[in-house]
């Protein structure tokens, strides 16, 4: 039985690493429409805790979940999880 990563978006929220597509900045305008997209199609999860959106993170389900934290600082967390994965000896 394989274990699951969560990645933590910052305030108490996480996410399944192995569920997350893409880590995305929200400046450019498709990014914008991304967001209002699944704001009205029910597939919006903000988990900035009122704070600015600094990042996008696209699952596998099409759900588009906003966080406060940096794209860059979110994907140094998967970094550890890349040397656990089985084989890597």
């Amino acid at each position: 039985m394989q274990r699951e990563r969560f990645i933590n978006l910052g305030f108490g929220n996480f996410v399944v690493a192995s569920r997350v597509i893409g880590i995305l900045n929200p400046a450019s305008s498709p990014m914008r429409r991304l967001r209002e997209d699944a704001r009205a199609q029910g597939r919006l999860v903000d988990a900035t805790q009122g704070r600015k959106t600094r990042s996008i993170i696209v699952t596998d389900s099409n759900h588009v979940i906003l966080s406060a934290i940096l794209p860059d600082t979110l994907g140094q967390r998967f970094i550890p999880l890349v040397s656990d994965e089985p084989g890597d000896e």
